[in-house]
Order: C-alpha cells, then structure tokens, then sequence
C-alpha cells in the first residue's frame, strides 16, 4: 500500500491525512504536541473545569469550506450559531452589531444602513463565490467573475484612505474596522480589506460558530474519521530535520506532507538551491500575545447586546484600530491595542463550572515579542465592562515569544501562516499554480503559508492532497471521496 506522512495535526493537517486515507494511501500523522489538533486544541490552561482554546476559537470559515462541506463537518459536531457573528463595544454604551441577519444589521444602523447593505449584502448573498475567489490558488479564473469583481471593488474602497468616507457613524466604521483587522496588517491595506471584507460576508452567510466544547471537537472529529479509514496519529513526534525522516519511497509513490512552516522544507538533503532562496525570502509577519481568563461570572458589557456575541472586538473607534495596527507595524503596541476576544460562555456552559465563564482574547504585538498582554486586555475590557476585572478568578498569558514552542509552525508568534500583504497572497510561499508542490518529489506544502492562507477551513490540506494524487495519476475530487 502506498505510504503518506503528514507532519503536523492541524485541521490542515488532517484535511489531507484524511483524503488520502480515504484515496487508499495508509496514513500516519506525525505531531509535535502531546496532543492533537494544532490551531483547533482546547486545553484546562488556567483552572480545572475551565476549557480553553488553545488557538483559533470562532470558525468563520468552518462550514463555509468546500472541504469541510464535503467532510459534513456541519453534521458532525455540535456547532453554536449565534445571532451576533461579532460586536464592537463603544465609550458610552454604544456598540456596532454585527447581526447574522443583515437587515436586522442594518437597521440598527441609522444612517449607514444603507451603506452596510450596499457594501456586504451582494457578498454574503454570493458567499460560495467569494469563498471561491480568495479560498483557492489566486492563478486563476474565478467560477464566478461577477462576485470576484465585486469583492476586488470592495477591496479597493476599504483598503485605501477612501475607507474613512464608506460610513459616517462610529458604530459602523469602527465595526467594519475590527473585522478588517485581524489581517495583523497596517490598516488601510488592500490585504486587511481582502481578509476582513471575507469574514464579514461570512458573519450574514452562515454566521461565526464555534463547537460546544471548544476547538478540540474538530481536530477529535478529524482523527476519528482518519482511524475509521486505517490512518493513525503519533504525538509528541518534533521532526526537525527531513534529512532524518524515513517517510518512505517517493519512486513507487509515497509522500511527505508539510503541515508545517515551510522552513521545515530547507532541511530536506534534496532541496534546490533556486527553491530554498525562495523559501528563505518568505516573510513572516506580526505576532499575536494571547491571554487566556478565567472568571467568576459573565464579562458586564455595559452594552447589553456586546454581552450576547461571543466574538467581541475591542479596540474603540475606527481612528483608535488604525493607530493600534500601525504601531504594531512600526514594531510597538499601542496603550490602547485592539484587542480579539471570544466569550464561549455566553452559549456553552460546558466551557467553565456553573455560574463562572471563560475569556480567550489576543493583541497584536510586533515578532518575538515577550509582552504579556493580560494588564493591557485587562483594561481595554474594563473600559467598556466596569467591574471585569473584580470577576477575574485566574489567568495565563502566552507571549508571542513563546508561541513557537507551543506551536512550531507560528514562527515569531505569527498566528497567520506568514505576512498576510498582497504579494505574499500571490507569492504564498512561492509563485505558482500549484505552490503546495515542492521540486521534492513526493514532497508537498499543507499549511497557512500556502493558499488559501490562514482559517479554520482545511483547504491548504486538501489542495496538497489533491495535488499529490494528481501527480501519482489519481486525480480526484471532494465528491469522489465523501
């Protein structure tokens, strides 16, 4: 039977372990941790009985994903849909909503409701299109070419100082600029836009779930369809050196897949010249320092609807984002830093013990920071829910710095896979219709850092899959093997 290793247990990871399982390769998946999942990990980091994610905790991208569409990952888990895909708390007790209904949005909206519509409803109408423009390999003719336009249009207006102009309410510019910026990219940008303008039409698609439970259920999930089909997973396997490696004999057919940085492809003894220079020209970008709390009771939003959304922005106003995303551009953080925060609680009471509730939340901070970022987040949150910190029982704080050693694959504590710009969605990590192939052979990328970039969507992991399959002359499809 012909052999695939597949380093890294990431949903990407295991997106292509389990397609070619399914293909009839036999399958082992080799992870660094002692436990599996990657970015989809939840973990007791702070008190018994208090479950956090380790990595990504709304799944935006989830359900939208061809792949995980096919995978029927929808059916699978036990998935919380709520009502408000994100909110964006204000000074005052004002807040921007982010109902997945986007009229609903849009009338609490005043003013710039029509605006809203105008600019996001024709996307999450058309959302397969959209996913299909920016979720696959850029080289190429979208399926729909109308969707595509529009979203480049959209692109140009919000990721340009024309962005100033799109609204005229705080409550809707500062709303659409927390999403535009967990790109971790200086703000205006054509990249920022590109990932921000994605999620928001997914937030009035199919809205921001996560699973009850946490991230695990997704990675557990994985693995057991990948066992069901003979495939296995080793932890605690840190592969360092290819050259080391015995995955097998790429001449009758077996291969190697890179769920990983692809600086792990320099160690391979075979590697070009030509190829390593490119990869070694990759860029890496800004960090994330996460701060995981545990509290004795629900955050108290002064805004009653901010303490219904599990996904909450913090950061003020759209002036107060830009300034926080372009300091951490300039290698500093802001006195003031936007900060990413998801509340589970609010709708999983399996997340903490009764009556307490769990808060993951992260800042941007330049690459290799040491900051810890709990006093920080602490008093952004505390400025829009007086009394926060009085309900603080624990916390625990991974500094960008030490985010590699948690997960080999955030170089620096860059969460994103790579510098999330615009040359780099062309160039991710080389140039090319098909980057997951390497001039390896049997070798093939299965990460963030190639197409379609960072998410919770394991596209990255089937394109390698396919790719692979192709060149051993089975192409298939997503039908042909779910």
């Amino acid at each position: 039977m012909t052999r695939a290793t597949i380093i890294g247990s990431g949903p990407n990871g295991l997106a292509a372990a389990v397609s070619l399982a399914r293909a009839g390769y036999e399958v082992r998946v080799l992870e660094a941790a002692e436990t599996i999942g990657g970015g989809v990990r939840t973990a007791e980091s702070t008190l018994p009985g208090f479950l956090h994610d380790v990595c990504s905790a709304a799944h935006p991208a989830a359900l939208a994903s061809p792949f995980f569409q096919a995978f029927g990952l929808a059916e699978r888990i036990d998935w919380i849909v709520p009502e408000i895909s994100y909110a964006h708390p204000l000074d005052g007790g004002r807040a921007g909503i982010a109902w997945r209904d986007i009229e609903r949005a849009a009338s609490g909206m005043g003013e710039d409701g029509k605006a809203w519509l105008s600019l996001l409803r024709p996307l999450s109408r058309h959302i397969d299109g959209v996913v299909d423009f920016t979720g696959n390999q850029m080289l190429r003719i979208p399926h729909e070419p109308v969707t595509a336009i529009r979203f480049a249009m959209r692109m140009l207006q919000e990721g340009t100082p024309l962005a100033k102009t799109t609204f005229r309410t705080e409550e809707a510019s500062s709303l659409i600029s927390g999403v535009l910026a967990h790109a971790n990219t200086p703000l205006p940008s054509l990249a920022g836009a590109a990932a921000g303008l994605l999620l928001a039409a997914q937030a009035h698609a199919g809205g921001w779930m996560y699973p009850r439970g946490g991230a695990q259920r997704i990675a557990d999930t994985m693995v057991a369809d990948l066992e069901a089909h003979g495939g296995s997973v080793e932890t605690g396997a840190h592969i360092t050196d290819l050259g080391s490696l015995d995955w097998g004999d790429a001449a009758r057919g077996d291969v190697l897949l890179l769920n990983t940085s692809p600086r792990l492809a320099l160690t391979h003894p075979d590697i070009p010249a030509r190829y390593a220079r490119a990869l070694r020209a990759y860029r890496y970008g800004p960090a994330a320092a996460k701060v995981d709390f545990a509290l004795d009771g629900p955050i108290p939003w002064t805004n009653h609807d901010v303490a219904q959304s599990p996904t909450v922005h913090v950061g003020g106003t759209q002036a107060e984002i830009w300034e926080s995303e372009n300091a951490v551009a300039a290698g500093r953080v802001s006195e003031r830093p936007y900060v990413l925060t998801v509340q589970p609680s609010v709708f999983d009471p399996t997340r903490a013990p009764e009556g307490k509730a769990v808060l993951w939340a992260y800042i941007h901070v330049p690459q290799g920071s040491d900051l810890d970022a709990t006093e920080l987040i602490t008093q952004q949150v505390e400025r829009f829910a007086p009394g926060f910190r009085d309900r603080i029982l624990a916390t625990h704080a991974v500094p960008a710095s030490s985010r590699e050693a948690i997960n080999p694959s955030e170089i620096g504590g860059d969460i994103l896979g790579g510098a999330f710009t615009i040359p780099q969605a062309l160039r991710r990590p080389v140039l090319g219709t098909k980057p997951w192939r390497t001039p390896m052979r049997g070798v093939y990328l299965a990460s963030a850092s190639t197409p379609p970039g960072p998410g919770v969507n394991g596209m990255a992991g089937w394109h390698a899959a396919r790719t692979a399959l192709a060149d051993a002359g089975r192409p298939a499809t997503l039908g042909d093997l779910f």
